[in-house]
């Protein structure tokens, strides 16, 4: 009896850790690997190309990373569930790519075998957690903090600004890497700022590191 694949596409800016996975999902006879990015830009113009079941994204990769990318898919409506894979265990990642709306999230270290069923379960419309981040989300659910969180008042595409203002790129880079104009792009940022009541790119960067929107890598 035929079966209907599970169609996965791979965003990761390593090409051997695609190639890894790739080989890893060739043994199980329901998923299929549909195509492969190497960062956020190139995954959501293959979202709209091939329309895959799961998207296994990386946080950090050039450009426009893993959060700013599952930001556009909701955006954009596309049905590809996405499972991050990543190494980072931080609960400011774990938090903020769950409101994104992301199926789960995986760490590297552990994936391995149980990739395959983080898949699958999440094909189902299952939420999947790792283990050591499982814990984030069970006590990020408990009765709201007092007072809102400023970065939540950013809509998806601010958000998607902020986070490439603070990597240092300028209003033409941050228009190039989002497809939107320049006099769009600064809009944006001035929007940025005036809600975030922020005056320059210093306490723009440091207010992005204490989020943990970005980080340094070691």
């Amino acid at each position: 009896m035929s079966t209907t694949r599970i169609r996965v596409l791979i965003a990761d800016d390593h090409a051997i850790l695609r190639e890894g996975i790739r080989a890893l999902l060739a043994s199980a006879e329901d998923i299929e690997v549909a195509g492969q990015a190497a960062d956020g830009r190139e995954a959501i113009a293959a979202c709209r190309r091939l329309d895959p079941d799961v998207v296994l994204m990386d946080i950090a990769m050039p450009g426009l990373g893993g959060l700013e990318a599952a930001l556009e898919l909701r955006k954009e409506g596309m049905r590809a569930r996405v499972l991050v894979l990543s190494q980072y265990e931080e609960p400011e990642y774990v938090r903020r790519l769950l409101k994104a709306g992301v199926s789960g999230y995986v760490l590297k270290k552990s994936a391995g075998s149980d990739l395959v069923g983080a898949i699958r379960a999440v094909h189902r419309g299952g939420l999947v957690l790792d283990p050591e981040v499982a814990r984030v989300a069970v006590a990020d659910a408990g009765p709201p903090r007092a007072g809102a969180d400023p970065y939540e008042t950013l809509t998806d595409r601010e958000k998607q600004v902020f986070r490439l203002v603070a990597e240092g790129k300028s209003n033409k880079e941050t228009a190039e890497v989002l497809g939107i104009s320049v006099k769009t792009a600064m809009s944006h940022r001035e929007h940025v700022m005036e809600k975030l009541h922020l005056h320059n790119r210093t306490e723009l960067v440091r207010f992005a590191f204490k989020l943990g929107v970005i980080r340094i890598e070691p």
